[in-house]
């Protein structure tokens, strides 16, 4: 069973059959978490760094790396008794911009907020599949934690 993470949006299971997925991470980034001892996995697709008001992370916590990091880890440790220091953190995405002199950069500050929100949590990445100018498509297996990416070029 596939279950679809979205923008903005996370996903954990404990569902031996089911795929966690995400589609076209470009500036967004992808974090990943799974415990071996729980068989869980946990998703997250994030947009932004930060919301521009507070009411905006409340609305939409997954949106954001400040907010959706500490909500993925809370959800794989309250809803399914996994400890932090078990969990298996991979990232993916954060891509450059493919336009030239792009300011912005909301890939690299992805990436930046997202990991300031797991040193803050003590968490270390295991594997990051991050930056350059692709797009990715994940995978996680539930019952595994195994995550197989497809890449295509960014194009304008």
């Amino acid at each position: 069973m596939e279950l679809v993470v979205g923008i903005g949006e996370y996903r954990v299971s404990r569902q031996k059959n089911a795929v966690l997925k995400t589609y076209a991470l470009s500036s967004c980034v992808a974090v990943t978490a799974y415990s071996p001892a729980q068989q869980a996995a946990g998703m997250i697709h994030i947009a932004l760094p930060a919301p521009f008001t507070g009411a905006q992370g409340q609305l939409r916590p997954a949106y954001y790396a400040v907010t959706g990091v500490p909500l993925l880890i809370r959800e794989m440790c309250a809803g399914f008794g996994c400890s932090r220091q078990e969990l298996i953190i991979n990232l993916y995405g954060g891509a450059e911009s493919i336009r030239p002199h792009d300011i912005f950069n909301i890939g690299r500050k992805n990436l930046q907020a997202v990991r300031q929100a797991l040193a803050q949590l003590n968490l270390t990445v295991k594997e990051a599949d991050v930056g350059g100018r692709v797009s990715r498509t994940l995978s996680m297996d539930v019952a595994t934690g195994l995550i197989k990416t497809v890449t295509q070029p960014l194009t304008i």
